[in-house]
């Protein structure tokens, strides 16, 4: 009989070598320290250098999850990428299987923005319910200093680089608990990275789009409002899926996108300040990779147990968000 259930058994994170605090980023952009350490919760940021790739960072965390799983590369038969600035607009999902060896592994980009992660994380959990595939690995990873505007103040001291990673598979139990995905495309003009194009003459009479795409815009207020709203709410559907209470969760793990939306959600749910998981404050937003990042971070430092219940939370643009209750370990 197959194993149904899934379980998370190893972490992995990566990130650029370049810092880059909030003292010198008032250099670049008219800004200060206090207004975006009192606003925001962030201090610096890891910034990726024009020779790092986003393959690269993912295929770093990648292994580091799987020496954390004590599975090999070739053990893996999926690899799941969850990014929105691939190294090819086609996906990166395959150089990272090139790049770890992952001879048996099917290969594929996931693009849902800051929620990347966690729609991964219920994607990559449904091959394996479904006795398809025995072991998966996730990778969340994003570049996002390559699509900010460095003189919008209101958007370049949020973001950050990196990538993080985890190893799910098949087991006895299931340690997914719970979960809910949602989305809301009426909302999708708060938070945007467009394609902004020219038409261009081929012949007379037919015309086609030639462009690229346009750094980063975003509504800051209507955002924050939307997650702070929203995120309880999930939450509390995953826990009602999961057969839980609030007072059961060991951890709450949040997209990393503003202490202040981290303190929020925490209040409006009771959970206490030393239950919530943060790094915000090192690395900023770094979309897709954020989740993974902190769970590796405080996994690594020893205060994830195996067996403890976290929730966790992912929102951001489509606009989209989602929750999901796990137990760490096999």
């Amino acid at each position: 009989m197959q194993n149904l259930g899934v379980a998370i058994i190893g972490s992995g994170s990566a990130l650029p070598t370049t810092t880059l605090d909030n003292q010198t980023l008032s250099e670049i952009v008219e800004t200060s320290d206090d207004w975006i350490t009192t606003r925001t919760g962030i201090t610096q940021r890891q910034l990726a250098l024009p020779t790092d790739s986003l393959s690269g960072l993912a295929a770093i965390a990648g292994s580091q999850a799987l020496a954390a799983a004590g599975i090999k590369a070739s053990d893996l038969d999926l690899i799941l990428l969850a990014t929105s600035t691939p190294d090819d607009l086609f996906g990166s999902a395959c150089q990272v299987q090139a790049k770890l060896g992952a001879t048996k592994a099917v290969a594929f980009d996931l693009t849902a923005a800051c929620s990347g992660f966690l729609f991964g994380l219920v994607t990559a959990a449904q091959y394996i319910r479904t006795g398809v595939y025995q072991n998966v690995l996730l990778i969340g990873a994003d570049i996002l200093s390559r699509w900010v505007d460095w003189q919008d103040r209101r958007t370049c001291v949020l973001f950050g680089d990196g990538a993080g990673a985890v190893v799910l598979q098949a087991n006895k139990s299931d340690r997914l608990l719970g979960f809910s995905l949602k989305s809301d495309g009426t909302q999708n003009h708060y938070l945007n990275l467009n394609y902004n194009a020219s038409a261009q003459e081929l012949i007379p009479g037919i015309n086609v789009a030639k462009g690229t795409y346009q750094p980063i815009t975003m509504n800051g207020k209507d955002v924050y409002r939307f997650a702070v709203q929203r995120v309880p709410e999930v939450i509390d559907k995953a826990l009602f899926q999961a057969n839980l209470s609030v007072d059961q969760i060991d951890w709450l793990l949040l997209h990393q996108a503003n202490q202040r939306i981290l303190n929020a959600v925490a209040q409006r749910l009771n959970i206490p300040d030393h239950k919530i998981i943060s790094n915000v404050a090192y690395y900023g937003n770094t979309s897709a990779a954020s989740i993974p990042l902190a769970l590796d971070e405080v996994v690594r430092q020893g205060k994830i147990k195996p067996n403890d219940i976290i929730a966790t939370s992912g929102f951001g643009a489509g606009l989209s968000w989602g929750a999901a209750i796990f137990q760490w370990g096999r």
